[in-house]
């Protein structure tokens, strides 16, 4: 059994400048908005949801990218409209968001 029931890891690397990269998106500040959002649902902590910060996740001429675990599903987002549908689909409902799968 996980520890969480979902684990969720957003891209925050920073490339040189000139190169595509999640940081460049906002990514930092969208993260700390999900954990912000899930604290205020009471969703955060063991057996619940945990946000993380994580380094280059390779994908980031798709960015921003962040993944969900334990479904590994892959998601593109632009703002915190997004964010917050990712929350209430997903990590509340147990249903993907298709049109922000990548």
């Amino acid at each position: 059994m996980s520890h969480f029931q979902h684990h969720v890891f957003f891209c925050c690397n920073q490339r040189a400048e000139g190169e595509s990269c999640c940081a460049n998106h906002g990514a930092s500040e969208l993260r700390a908005y999900a954990k912000d959002q899930i604290k205020s649902l009471g969703l955060n902590g063991v057996a619940k949801t945990r946000i993380n910060h994580a380094g280059c996740l390779d994908r980031c001429d798709q960015g921003p990218v962040m993944v969900v675990y334990p479904e590994a599903v892959w998601y593109t987002y632009v703002d915190k409209d997004d964010i917050d549908e990712i929350i209430e689909s997903h990590l509340r409902q147990g249903r993907p968001v298709e049109r922000l799968k990548i």
